[in-house]
């Protein structure tokens, strides 16, 4: 992988802060001309630094306050087993991250919903249609302290 210079390192701090900055507005925080920004945030998306822009959600307006933290742990680790995990849990729509994970649990996964209703719906009718858990853990954040989604770069 290439060595990123400072200017390529300011163009994604700036961008991680807010990616509806124009290139000129990019351009002139750094007291440089549009042109070269731009070539270089399109080297930057080419190379795979930048991987998409997205908005992110108020979860309260959306109607999706509770934080659900689920840690499973599978009963047979073989590789098929992981993979067909990985494709079921890919297609649950309620399910927003998933790690696999070393050291006690194999799994875990973040989850939003409208109220602890419908998570224990979410978990009758779609995880526990998971053949392979064999330890599900449920906790749900009280509070969020804090969110990001930038890198300290």
């Amino acid at each position: 992988m290439e060595k990123l210079d400072d200017i390529d390192l300011r163009i994604l701090r700036i961008l991680q802060k807010n990616s509806k900055k124009t290139t000129k507005e990019i351009a002139d925080s750094l007291h440089l001309t549009a042109s070269p920004v731009y070539e270089r945030i399109r080297r930057l998306e080419n190379k795979g630094y930048i991987k998409k822009y997205a908005a992110i959600l108020d979860k309260k307006l959306i109607n999706r306050p509770i934080t659900a933290i689920c840690m499973v742990s599978l009963r047979y680790h073989n590789e098929g087993f992981i993979d067909t995990f990985d494709r079921q849990i890919k297609a649950l729509k309620e399910v927003q991250e998933c790690y696999h994970m070393a050291g006690k649990v194999d799994f875990f996964l973040k989850i939003n919903l409208q109220s602890l209703d419908e998570y224990h719906e979410f978990v009758r009718l779609k995880l526990s249609k998971i053949e392979n858990i064999g330890v599900l853990e449920s906790y749900f954040v009280l509070k969020e302290i804090f969110y990001t989604n930038e890198y300290h770069i």
